[in-house]
C-alpha cells in the first residue's frame, strides 16, 4: 500500500472541514452529530494551498485502495467463551431503560498482577444507577450496592474473588481502572476513575490496598473522570497521571428520558448527551516523587480550555524525541494530540497532525483507543471507536506527527458503521506476528429496538484479521459463535491469563456478567513475551519499547497504562512469531534512554528483563514487601 503524502493527507481533511456547512444549533443526544466547520477566516487563508494538496491525497488514496487483500489462512483459532469455567460471577448493575447518560457509560476492566506472582488478576468496575444518592456510591441502606470486584488468578484456569480482603469493593461511582506504580516500590497500584473524581489505591504488598487519594493530593479531582493513564512525561523516573473528564452533570437537574429535556435519535425519544451538555476541563498531575501529586494542568497546557468531552487518554512518544506525547479522545469533539515540548509544556498539534478529525473533516464520537504497529513500520497507528452511523477510524501513522485516516482502504469503515464501539485493542489473535484488531460494541439507547433504524441495543463484537498488506479482514463470523452473542459491551482488556502463549480477551458488559474469550485451535505458531522492570526508569517500565527480530519478521510494541475504553491491558509484552523458531535480536528502549540488546533467544518462553542487567530469573524482579505495609 502506497502511503499518501502526509502533508497532503492532513490538508485534505482541513479542506473538507472548511467546505462543510456550519452545523445547525440543536440539543442532540447522539454522539454522531454533524461536525462543525472550521472558522471562516482560517479557511479563507488556507483554501488555495488546501485545494492543491488535496488533489495529491486523493490520487494517493485511490492507488492505496487498489491493493488486493490476501486470502484467509486454512485454519483459524476459535474464540471460545470460557467465563463459566473461570469461577467469575461478577455482575455489572444497570437500569433497563437508561434514562440518563450516566447510566450508560461505566464498565471498565483492568488486568493487574497485584500479588506479583506472574499471573494476571482481574479487576471489574461497577456503578449504581442515578436513583442511588451520590452521597453513598455503595448505596443507601436497603439499596443494591454497586460492588467492584478483584479476582485472583489461581494458576489453574480459575479465579477467586478476593475483593473484600483487598479492601477495594466500593471506591466510588466507578467508571474505569488503570495501573501504575505511583510510589515506585515495585508493587502495581490501582487508580479508579469515578463520577466525582478518582480513587488511588496503594498496593500494600500483602494482598491488601490502602486508599491514599487524599494523602497523595488527588482528592482535589472532582469531575466526571474517565479513561485516565499513567506516564512519566518529565522523565524523572516517577509516573505522572493524566485524567480526562467527561460531562459536567448536576444530579439535581439531569436531562432525562421522558422529561421536558428529552432528546431524540432517529426521532426516538432517548436520554440526552453529551451534545447540549457542558463539558469539563482535564487534569494533569505531576508526580512529586514523594507519594504526592501536584496539579500542573494549566501550566502544562493540557487543561482542555474548550471543555471537550474527554473519554480516553494514552501516552506515547509519537515523534521519537524521547519525550512522551499525549493523545486524548474526545466524544463528539476534535481529539487532542499534545506534543511534549519539554520543560513541562505541551502544544496541541492534532489538527495539523491529521488525528483531530475524520477523513472527511468531521468531528466524531471518539471513545475507545487502540495503538499498534499493524504495518510493521516501527510506528504506532491509532484505531478509535465511534458511535453508530459513523465508523471506527484507523489513523495510519506516517511518521513525524502525521496521521492519515485509512479506514476505508484498510477495510474497516463499512463493517463498523452500524455499531456503537467502545473497548478496542490491537492484539495478535493467531500468533502470526501481525497485530489484529478487536472491537467491542453496544448501544446506549435501549429504545433503538423499538424501530428499524439500522442498529440494535445489544450488538456483536468484531474481529479483523491483519492481511499483511495494510488491510484488515472481518473474520468475526469465522471464529466461532461467541463473538456473535449480542451484548452491551464496554471495557476490554487483553492478556495471557494462563501463561500458555495465547492472549485472552476480558470483556466487561454494561449489563450482567463479563465474557472471557480464549483462542483455541488454529496453527501452532510460536510466541515470546517480556516482562520489564525499570531501575533508572519507572519500576513498571511504562512506555518502554521492545523490538524483536526473527528472520525477516520485525515487530515493535510498548508497555502502556490505560487505553481501550476505561480499561487496562496486561503489562507484559506478547509477540506472535508465526513459524519462526528462534529470536535473533531483542532491543529494549527504556524510558530513561538506556538501550539494551539481547541475541539468540529460544521461542515459546516468557522472559524477565531488569533495566541495566538484561535477562534475569523471574524471582530476581519480585519486589520486597514495602516498608509502609
Amino acid at each position: 500500500m502506497s502511503p499518501a503524502s502526509p502533508p497532503s493527507a492532513a490538508a485534505a481533511r482541513l479542506l473538507r472541514a472548511c467546505l462543510r456547512p456550519p452545523a445547525q444549533a440543536c440539543i442532540h443526544s447522539g454522539r454522531h452529530a454533524h461536525g462543525r466547520s472550521l472558522p471562516a477566516l482560517l479557511c479563507l487563508l488556507l483554501l488555495p494551498a488546501l485545494l492543491v494538496a488535496a488533489a495529491h491525497t486523493t490520487a494517493a488514496q485511490s492507488s492505496a485502495a487498489a491493493t488486493a487483500p490476501a486470502t484467509l489462512p486454512a485454519t483459524l483459532p476459535q474464540l471460545v467463551d470460557i467465563t463459566a469455567k473461570t469461577g467469575i460471577t461478577f455482575q455489572h448493575l444497570s437500569t433497563p431503560d437508561k434514562r440518563y447518560i450516566l447510566d450508560s457509560m461505566s464498565g471498565g476492566v483492568a488486568l493487574i498482577d497485584f500479588d506479583r506472582d506472574g499471573w494476571p488478576d482481574i479487576y471489574f468496575t461497577n456503578a449504581p444507577d442515578v436513583e442511588t444518592p451520590p452521597s453513598s456510591a455503595a448505596g443507601p441502606t436497603g439499596a443494591v450496592k454497586a460492588r467492584n470486584a478483584l479476582y485472583r488468578n489461581n494458576h489453574d484456569g480459575t479465579f477467586t474473588d478476593v475483593t473484600a480482603r483487598a479492601g477495594i469493593e466500593y471506591p466510588c461511582w466507578s467508571m474505569g481502572a488503570v495501573v501504575g506504580d505511583y510510589n515506585n516500590d515495585g508493587w502495581p497500584d490501582l487508580l479508579v476513575s469515578c463520577f466525582g473524581g478518582v480513587v488511588l489505591y496503594r498496593n500494600n504488598g500483602n494482598g491488601t490496598f490502602t486508599d491514599v487519594t487524599v494523602a497523595s493530593g488527588l482528592g482535589i479531582d472532582r469531575g466526571w473522570a474517565t479513561g485516565a493513564a499513567f506516564g512519566d512525561y518529565d522523565n524523572d523516573g516517577f509516573v505522572d497521571l493524566f485524567v480526562p473528564h467527561y460531562v459536567a452533570l448536576d444530579l439535581k437537574d439531569l436531562p432525562a428520558l421522558g422529561s421536558k429535556k428529552t432528546c431524540t435519535y432517529h426521532d426516538i425519544a432517548v436520554q440526552c448527551g453529551p451534545r447540549g451538555l457542558q463539558g469539563s476541563p482535564d487534569s494533569l498531575y505531576r508526580n512529586n516523587g514523594n507519594g504526592t501529586f501536584t496539579d500542573v494542568s494549566a501550566h502544562s497546557g493540557v487543561d482542555d480550555p474548550h471543555h471537550y468531552f474527554g473519554l480516553t487518554s494514552v501516552w506515547s512518544d509519537w515523534n521519537d524525541d524521547g519525550r512522551l506525547d499525549l493523545l486524548v479522545a474526545n466524544d463528539g469533539e476534535p481529539n487532542y494530540l499534545y506534543r511534549n515540548d519539554g520543560s513541562g509544556q505541551f502544544t496541541d498539534v492534532a489538527l495539523e497532525a491529521g488525528i483531530a478529525l475524520s477523513n472527511d473533516g468531521s468531528e466524531q464520537a471518539n471513545m475507545g483507543v487502540a495503538l499498534g504497529d499493524y504495518l510493521h513500520t516501527g510506528r504506532f497507528s491509532v484505531a478509535i471507536t465511534h458511535f453508530s452511523d459513523e465508523y471506527t477510524t484507523l489513523f495510519r501513522n506516517d511518521g513525524k506527527l502525521s496521521f492519515n485516516d485509512v479506514s476505508a482502504e484498510a477495510g474497516i469503515q463499512t463493517p463498523t458503521a452500524p455499531y456503537v464501539g467502545w473497548g478496542t485493542a490491537f492484539f495478535d489473535f493467531d500468533n502470526d506476528g501481525w497485530p489484529d484488531l478487536v472491537l467491542l460494541n453496544g448501544h446506549v439507547y435501549p429504545q433503538v429496538d423499538s424501530r428499524a433504524v439500522g442498529t440494535l441495543y445489544r450488538e456483536p463484537k468484531l474481529l479483523f484479521l491483519n492481511q499483511h498488506n495494510g488491510t484488515l479482514r472481518n473474520i468475526s463470523k469465522a471464529v466461532g459463535p461467541a463473538l456473535q452473542v449480542p451484548q452491551v459491551s464496554r471495557g476490554l482488556a487483553v492478556g495471557d491469563l494462563f501463561r500458555d502463549g495465547h492472549l485472552e480477551l476480558v470483556v466487561e458488559n454494561l449489563e450482567g456478567g463479563p465474557m472471557i474469550l480464549q483462542p483455541q485451535g488454529g496453527p501452532s505458531n510460536h510466541w515470546v513475551s517480556f516482562q520489564l522492570e525499570g531501575t533508572a526508569s519507572n519500576r513498571l517500565a511504562l512506555n518502554a519499547r521492545v523490538r524483536v527480530t526473527s528472520g525477516d519478521l520485525v515487530q515493535l510494541d510498548e508497555v502502556r497504562s490505560g487505553g481501550s475504553y476505561l480499561s487496562q491491558n496486561d503489562l507484559p509484552l506478547h509477540f506472535g512469531l508465526g513459524s519462526h523458531d528462534k529470536l535473533d535480536t531483542v532491543e529494549i528502549l527504556w524510558p530513561s534512554g538506556h538501550r539494551e540488546t539481547v541475541h539468540n533467544l529460544a521461542v515459546d518462553h516468557s522472559y524477565y528483563v531488569l533495566e541495566g542487567q538484561g535477562l534475569v530469573p523471574e524471582q530476581r524482579i519480585q519486589p520486597q514487601t514495602p516498608a509502609h505495609r
